[in-house]
């Protein structure tokens, strides 16, 4: 059985607050945060005593937006987007804006807010220094597609590095880190000042389980049970962890805050949509519907492990949890450009328990529980007799033995729903989609032996779509040039186009120089990392030179051409690709066979290279 310590303070029955109203904003309207109603209620107080509401009152709002019609405007990133919703609904109490240097500096340095407040998550809005923002002046806040959310005052403008925020929150400047090589490409200034929030963001899906933090809440309070064990998910649920979730809310009397997240996770993550009616299905067929909430999280994730932990605990307080259950490597983006974990299996587990007391959140262990076939029931592994038959399916082995290979999950694994619906969103491996980059030197051969794989793979029954460097210039790229800015953008909207052929289960084929390792993980990010297979057509400089029909290495030597990689610009190598080619041993054919064979054992084609030889 799981045991938690709970002190009195955490559980006790409070009072909410009413919401202190704001200062005057803007040039010429004035704003205040609406109250809501005091309730006596179970739950844990909101971290600093207050939900923050940013939301502008209903009689306010035809005046507020006609004065937002004249300001200057500011789109978004989805991510941006994310910590704005989470902003104006109070999820980052008792945060209230994008932070000002002073919150952030000792942020990155403490875990602290400026006032001294524990919070370990830097909330910032960047932007660039081009991006003709003022201080003292007002803007509009809007999404990507150009729907106006909130007016901000500009009240600082001040730099900040990304290695320094990489050292310091995320330990490492790995561009393998999901967030070290997207803040690569954010603005260089943070903005921060006070914000009106005139519309929350529209969501079309699942908007039943679309939850302020003061509306579950109520959902939670209705319960009339004072301990909330939330768990926090980015992946589908499995017996085992239905069965971790109701020991925790009984050792406690508890009820269960089924909290996923809905916003940015890790990419190559299962889509939420698919998540999300896994849930559904659990909750409303599995659990006592007294003892759980199912509710979403528009949390823009940033994997960076510890530090996640101990702020996620900080956003479920504020959702009405004194419980959060942490997993092994809670938080964590997988392995590092090395292999290695980022960051040890436990670590968030030992920070949240550090802080536990100060925050007012019991860190729940995730305890390893195994199935016994002969009893058919789970058992955590401390409590099993040496000897003991168990049964156990590793996430490796659901992704490649079962939904790879068209095979549903057995039951005592998942519930039958869930089995159902993943099989239905994963098709068998060699239906799934597939991105093949061969990156290399002008004139390496990455178009020959493209051209040889493209015809094999249809034989072996997959449709190519085939985006050759060259050819993309010509028609999405044109009026592009060769400083490295330009060869990014190009090379990335060559890997965007790729992520959604592949997102939809098709097969796409990019032959491009490439240059910059770090572009080509961007690019690497934009899909499950399973589905990109890197080649690295590893043809020496001089070979090179002497294929060169057009002459353009000679031109470079001499001066004509500027910036030509391998001449005047770096090409730098991939360090872990999947496939490496030598095309002056080895012919085009048998590079693409090479190809092909490695595809074939990763299921994604089925192809025999006796039989097809």
């Amino acid at each position: 059985m799981l045991v938690f310590a709970v002190s009195s303070n955490s559980i006790s029955q409070v009072e909410l607050p009413v919401l202190e109203p704001r200062v005057t904003f803007g040039r010429s309207i004035s704003l205040h945060v609406q109250a809501t109603t005091s309730t006596v209620s179970p739950l844990i107080q909101p971290f600093g005593g207050r939900l923050i509401d940013l939301m502008v009152p209903a009689q306010e709002l035809t005046e507020a937006r006609e004065y937002a019609s004249t300001l200057p405007s500011l789109q978004l990133s989805p991510r941006a987007v994310c910590d704005l919703e989470m902003l104006a609904s109070g999820a980052f109490s008792p945060i209230d804006q994008f932070m000002g240097e002073a919150d952030f500096r000792r942020v990155l340095a403490e875990m602290r807010l400026a006032d001294g407040t524990l919070f370990p998550m830097p909330i910032t809005l960047p932007i660039a220094a081009d991006a003709g923002l003022r201080v003292g002046t007002d803007i509009a806040l809007r999404d990507s597609m150009n729907d106006l959310l909130a007016i901000m005052t500009i009240d600082e403008l001040y730099p900040w590095d990304p290695t320094d925020l990489s050292e310091r929150v995320l330990g490492t400047h790995d561009s393998k880190h999901p967030l070290v090589h997207e803040m690569a490409r954010w603005g260089r200034l943070n903005a921060s000042g006070p914000i009106r929030m005139l519309q929350m963001p529209r969501h079309y899906d699942f908007q039943d389980l679309r939850r302020t933090p003061q509306e579950t809440r109520e959902l939670l309070a209705q319960t009339g049970r004072k301990n909330v064990v939330a768990f926090q998910t980015r992946n589908p649920l499995h017996r085992v962890h239905e069965e971790l979730t109701k020991r925790a809310i009984d050792s406690v009397d508890g009820v269960l805050l089924l909290h996923p997240v809905v916003g940015m996770t890790k990419p190559g993550d299962v889509d939420h949509y698919t998540r999300v009616r896994t849930y559904k299905a659990l909750a409303e067929n599995y659990y006592d519907p007294d003892r759980i909430v199912l509710s979403l999280l528009p949390l823009a994730m940033r994997m960076a492990g510890p530090r996640e932990a101990l702020w996620h605990a900080i956003i479920r307080r504020n959702y009405g949890a004194n419980h959060l259950i942490v997993g092994r490597d809670h938080a964590g983006p997988g392995n590092d450009s090395n292999g290695k974990p980022f960051y040890g299996p436990y670590d968030a587990q030992y920070l949240v328990k550090q802080y536990e007391d100060e925050i007012g959140v019991t860190m729940v262990p995730f305890s390893e529980l195994l199935y016994l076939p002969d009893e058919d029931r789970y058992e955590e592994t401390a409590k099993i007799p040496e000897g003991t038959r168990t049964a156990t399916i590793s996430g490796t082995q659901v992704r490649e033995e079962f939904l790879g290979k068209g095979r549903l999950l057995p039951a005592w694994f998942t519930r039958p729903e869930t089995a159902e619906i993943l099989a239905e969103a994963y098709p068998p491996r060699h239906r799934q989609g597939l991105c093949i980059w061969l990156t290399g030197l002008s004139g390496s051969g990455k178009s020959t032996t493209a051209a040889v794989l493209s015809v094999l793979l249809l034989e072996a029954g997959r449709q190519v779509t085939e985006l050759d460097g060259d050819v993309v210039r010509t028609h999405l790229s044109k009026g592009l040039g060769f400083s490295r800015e330009d060869r990014d953008t190009n090379i990335l909207r060559i890997g965007f186009v790729a992520s959604e052929i592949v997102r939809h289960g098709g097969t796409v084929m990019c032959a491009a120089v490439s240059p910059y390792r770090e572009t080509r993980e961007a690019v690497r990010a934009m899909m499950d990392e399973d589905q990109f297979i890197e080649v690295f057509v590893d043809t020496p400089l001089s070979v090179c030179e002497s294929r060169d029909v057009k002459g353009m290495y000679a031109k470079a030597r001499r001066g004509e051409i500027k910036e030509f990689t391998g001449i005047s610009d770096p090409y730098e190598s991939p360090l872990n690709p999947e496939i490496t080619l030598d095309t002056v041993a080895c012919t085009p054919e048998e590079n693409a066979r090479r190809i092909m064979a490695e595809l074939a054992r990763r299921g994604f084609v089925r192809w025999d290279p006796a039989r097809a030889s």
